[in-house]
């Protein structure tokens, strides 16, 4: 496993999701702090919006932000730490589709997040955002390395 430098080049980190009618709101919430390291749940900015889905129905829309630096390395190292080594090639593999703007995206698996697991997916997925001090496409991809978030 790579080793992770104690404090990395990230701004911030967002991560949201929906938790849709069919959905237990708590078990979202859930499956949304456990991507938070637990040290720092009760630090993170948590923000819920009430929607309507295209017919009618209730759609709550979550979003949590960490600000803090080491709240922020935190999340990067879990990040590091817990996804595998095959998602990690794969987003290494994929990395246009991940890197913009000075931000790297990754969607992780809800239903894995519940059970404590970081698994990238694509289908209803919690959607994380981690923000770097540097715009350049080069410079997010060599942080994110350097981070262990890409293999």
């Amino acid at each position: 496993m790579p080793s992770v430098k104690p404090s990395v080049k990230a701004s911030y980190v967002e991560v949201r999701t929906f938790a849709h009618a069919t959905e237990d709101l708590e078990k979202v919430l859930r499956a949304l702090y456990n991507v938070i390291p637990s040290e720092f749940v009760n630090n993170v900015e948590l923000m819920k919006e009430e929607l309507r889905g295209h017919h009618g129905n209730p759609i709550v829309f979550l979003k949590a932000k960490v600000r803090k630096k080491e709240a922020v390395n935190a999340f990067v190292k879990k990040l590091s730490m817990d996804m595998s080594e095959l998602d990690k090639e794969a987003l290494a593999r994929d990395v246009d589709l991940h890197v913009k703007g000075g931000s790297f995206y990754i969607r992780l698996n809800k239903q894995a997040a519940y059970k404590g697991e970081l698994k990238i997916c694509t289908a209803d997925p919690i959607h994380v955002r981690v923000q770097f001090k540097s715009r350049g496409k080069e410079d997010v991809i060599k942080a994110c390395k350097e981070a262990g978030l890409l293999s």
